[in-house]
């Protein structure tokens, strides 16, 4: 089942406001296409994960409302190159004004779940999770979160609201693991989840004593994950309360070898920040008059 996406206000103000960087006072090129009506399809250049296509009908809409758009794919869904993804009608001018904006948020999300689903696909059968980080683009995060979702990631905190995460320098300036758990629980909400990054087995072991609900490792290898995990999880059975154990700082290179760590979750920037745009491009049909719309 495709991941869904909230247009929520925000987002929609967004996407106006993308259209109109690119449109500044208007499309100069507009009056070659006046009174032209178009069909056009999207078509997959190289293999990959298809995301962002939900895009284009609300950017066609806040141009023309009698703009049609039909996925031939689903998002999330994987594609060869030369594959057609989707096909819109509507005016030319239209049509070719939103073309370079909804490319390139989809090539950017594509790229982004491509890379997911290729990480992912390293730990197929461990139980072990790859979730994103908060590394992500201003502006992008909820649509690159999306896309990690799409590739068959998993979010991790969308912002510094939905968990508090203790790493180095809270522990460093707010006195101590036990110290800063002891201040966050005392003024975070009841439900609110508290992870601690830990870098030293010391570190996790006080993550663990302090009532962590998750410890995140850092920068541990495989072999030393593999010997700590236990030991973490025998302090958790007799803390008498459950604990997440996650890494991070893995590079994607040595994602399998962490698969049989006994880790519950993998943490990683590397699809935001390191996946190439998936290549999509957009070929114009010219119709004489108008079609008889588009069926999706």
């Amino acid at each position: 089942m495709a991941p869904s996406l909230s247009f929520t206000p925000a987002l929609r103000l967004q996407l106006a406001s993308w259209l109109e960087e690119d449109l500044g006072r208007g499309d100069l090129s507009a009056p070659a296409l006046m009174g032209q009506w178009g069909r056009a399809g999207w078509i997959a250049r190289r293999d990959g994960v298809f995301c962002g296509g939900v895009l284009v009908e609300p950017l066609l809409l806040q141009l023309d409302s009698r703009c049609q758009v039909a996925p031939l794919v689903d998002e999330g869904e994987p594609v060869r190159a030369g594959q057609r993804l989707l096909e819109l009608e509507g005016p030319a001018t239209a049509l070719v004004a939103a073309e370079r904006t909804a490319l390139n948020l989809a090539m950017r999300l594509s790229g982004i779940a491509t890379a997911t689903a290729e990480l992912v696909a390293l730990l197929a059968g461990s139980g072990v999770r790859l979730a994103d980080t908060r590394k992500t683009t201003p502006g992008l995060r909820v649509l690159e979160k999306y896309a990690v979702r799409c590739g068959g990631g998993l979010n991790h905190r969308l912002g510094l609201d939905d968990a508090a995460m203790l790493k180095e320098n809270h522990l460093a300036w707010g006195g101590g693991v036990a110290a800063a758990v002891a201040a966050v629980r005392a003024n975070a909400p009841w439900p609110a989840r508290l992870i601690v990054e830990a870098e030293t087995e010391a570190e996790a072991r006080a993550a663990l004593a302090a009532g962590a609900d998750a410890v995140l490792l850092d920068g541990f290898g495989p072999a030393a994950l593999g010997a700590l995990v236990p030991v973490l999880r025998v302090l958790a059975v007799e803390r008498g309360q459950p604990v997440l154990l996650e890494a991070s700082g893995v590079e994607p290179s040595q994602l399998a070898a962490y698969a049989s760590s006994g880790i519950d979750l993998i943490s990683s920037s590397a699809p935001v920040t390191r996946s190439p745009w998936l290549d999509i491009s957009m070929r114009f049909e010219p119709m004489d008059g108008r079609g008889d719309g588009l069926s999706a």
